[in-house]
């Protein structure tokens, strides 16, 4: 274990007193706790949305146009002398 980390843990005892050690303990893995299940719910939400199909994009519809009338056909009923 390196040097700085045992100095650390002396000083975090002096400071908070060898009593109050188990209740921080208590309250970080609390909030470690509260954390992760933040986190989960968080993927949850995003791990539903990428299951599910993709919502169908709308399709683009033409626009409308002019009716168009059948094609004719000409016949001549007048005859011409």
């Amino acid at each position: 274990m390196p040097d700085w980390a045992l100095v650390a843990i002396i000083g975090v005892v002096v400071i908070f007193g060898a009593s109050k050690l188990p209740e921080i303990a208590r309250n970080l893995g609390r909030s470690s706790g509260e954390f992760k299940k933040g986190l989960k719910e968080g993927d949850d939400g995003k791990s539903i949305a990428s299951t599910d199909t993709p919502p169908a994009s709308p399709t683009p519809t033409p626009p409308p146009s002019a009716p168009t009338d059948p094609p004719r056909t000409e016949t001549r009923t007048d005859t011409a002398p």
